[in-house]
């Protein structure tokens, strides 16, 4: 067992925990951190995306160990930012979301791409979205939303 202290969506957080556990289950589990899902736990669907120092990450591919001194933001924290309510309120306007498994990572997804992208057409958001599976909706509405909220956003 190590001790780990790391930022999770703006609080500090100090923990004992395995270094090889996966980051899902510490977050889950372990922090109660229910926003996030588990899909494939392969790294594949992107159910449990979160940002880890700013970068998009799978949380089921993570150890605990490494996140000693960093950043995390799940969807937890981004729903109640100014663009994560945007793209939120732009998925139920679009009809992008249905059962609502993938919804989390999509929102995550689409945070990340939308603040770290100058220009973007329909084309380049469903490439960045690729890494996330949909299997209800579909991506077209999903697309949209992401979109909207670029053209709204001056992107």
């Amino acid at each position: 067992m190590n001790t780990i202290k790391f930022n999770l969506d703006g609080k500090i957080v100090e923990i004992e925990t395995e270094p090889f556990k996966r980051l899902i289950d510490l977050l889950r589990y372990d922090l109660n951190v229910m926003g996030i899902k588990e899909g494939c736990g392969e790294g594949e669907c992107g159910a449990c995306v979160i940002l880890l120092d700013d970068k998009l990450v799978n949380s089921c591919l993570i150890a605990a160990g490494i996140i000693d001194g960093a950043k995390i933001e799940t969807i937890d924290s981004i729903k109640e930012t100014p663009l994560g309510k945007s793209i939120i309120e732009a998925f139920a306007d679009f009809g992008a979301v249905q059962c609502g498994f993938c919804t989390p990572g999509m929102v995550v997804a689409s945070y990340y791409i939308l603040k770290n992208s100058a220009k973007l057409t329909e084309d380049e958001i469903r490439y960045k979205l690729s890494g996330n599976i949909c299997r209800c909706t579909g991506y077209d509405s999903i697309v949209r939303a992401v979109l909207n909220v670029a053209n709204t956003m001056g992107k």
